[in-house]
């Protein structure tokens, strides 16, 4: 079904399109982005189905990227000021399930990579268009992938140099390596390749997990943490320490699907790129192909439990068609209807996801919190000075961004 569904993307003839731009000055670059740099330029939304500038990438990004720079956190507390209503159930949202199932905060990691996965037909039209070729391209796609990882590691505390306890798998490094072999795949293959590999992936990835088990932990289940093939493949061959002890959710073999999940936001941006169906039809058919993905991936739970720590491939199709959809309802919003004065605040995100993701880590944001909101959370009442705390938090990065959104600073990889 997983063949079927995305190869429905692609029955549409497509017209190949490839358009250069001007480049425009101003803008400060630290080395040239994977994930989020090049989406075509703006369109009238009478005259063209070619896709412009997919401002709903930004968009859609800064949306995801929100929920790890306080958001969640904010809607928790919001959450606990009114329990049993549709508040409350919205904060127990914000965390990830202890194992199997689904939450929204689930969704955050998956969403990011199939967004990453989105802009890159763009960008590789873009690219050789302007005369690149394939080999110098490929070594920039691994150089890229491979910087993430190293990113990665960094993060994690390289430079404390205690190898024996440095984590060495990360989120990023997830990313990167992920994002790294689904651009290959797409840049030497066809998109019914990149379908048959993905669908590939996925069924055999769901066979290891099904017909392997863990020998350290004999009488454990396969789908378990301790009797799962991830884990021992991680306990095995990952040095250092595991996030989780016995287990690290961004280990070596769960990275083959998520894989899949990169491949699903490339073929969609290749669909987005190329296809001739106007915006509204495009929406449309991403829009149920996502409901699609996203049913069919509860209806594998039955045998499959979807489980982001594992990332089985029931997850994937849940968070990939959950992602899909969402896609979709911003692309249409942004893109076709081209309502956009309310995306400045989520673009101000967007643009500048790793910055953000870094900062946060490497930055204290107490002391310019304090300086520019103290006097103002003094005055907060006790029952509300957390649900405070929290907009402070989230406005104190803003307002960092937001300085070098208008300084034309982006720091990419």
């Amino acid at each position: 079904m997983y063949l079927i569904l995305l190869l429905a993307l692609y029955r549409i003839k497509v017209n190949a399109f490839c358009q250069t731009r001007k480049r425009k000055g101003g803008v400060i670059e630290v080395s040239t982005l994977i994930l989020h740099n090049f989406t075509p330029m703006k369109q009238d939304k009478n005259t063209s189905n070619t896709p412009s500038r997919l401002l709903s990438l930004d968009t859609l990004r800064g949306f995801d990227m929100l929920f790890i720079m306080g958001a969640d956190a904010f809607f928790m507390c919001l959450g606990g000021m009114f329990p049993g209503t549709l508040l409350a159930l919205w904060g127990g949202q914000m965390e990830h399930v202890a194992w199997n199932g689904f939450a929204f905060y689930d969704l955050i990691f998956p969403m990011f990579l199939f967004i990453a996965g989105i802009s890159f037909p763009f960008s590789l039209s873009k690219s050789i268009g302007m005369g690149a070729d394939r080999k110098s391209l490929s070594m920039k796609i691994v150089r890229r992938g491979l910087t993430l990882v190293l990113l990665g590691i960094l993060y994690n505390g390289l430079l404390d140099l205690d190898f024996e306890n440095l984590r060495y798998a990360s989120v990023l490094g997830r990313i990167g390596m992920a994002w790294m072999l689904a651009a290959l795949l797409y840049m030497w293959t066809s998109r019914r390749v990149c379908v048959a590999v993905g669908s590939g992936i996925l069924m055999l990835y769901w066979a290891m997990l099904a017909l392997l088990s863990a020998p350290d932990y004999p009488d454990a289940s396969s789908f378990s943490m301790e009797g799962s093939i991830v884990g021992y493949i991680d306990r095995l061959f990952l040095p250092g320490k595991l996030h989780l002890g016995i287990h690290d959710p961004e280990g070596l073999l769960s990275t083959l699907p998520a894989v899949a999940t990169a491949l699903m936001g490339i073929l969609t941006g290749e669909f987005i790129r190329s296809a001739k169906a106007g915006g509204h039809s495009k929406s449309a058919i991403l829009f149920f192909l996502g409901l699609a993905f996203f049913g069919l991936g509860w209806l594998w739970d039955i045998v499959l439990p979807v489980n982001k720590n594992l990332w089985t491939s029931s997850f994937v199709l849940v968070a990939g068609g959950l992602s899909m959809m969402l896609f979709s309802a911003f692309y249409w919003v942004v893109d076709v209807m081209q309502w956009r004065k309310w995306t400045l605040f989520f673009r101000v995100v967007g643009m500048n996801s790793i910055t953000i993701y870094l900062a946060q880590h490497f930055l204290d944001a107490q002391k310019p919190l304090k300086t520019i909101f103290g006097g103002v959370l003094a005055l907060v009442p006790e029952n509300l000075y957390a649900l405070a705390y929290w907009t402070a938090y989230v406005l104190v990065w803003w307002l960092f961004l937001y300085f070098l959104y208008r300084h034309k600073i982006f720091l990419k990889v």
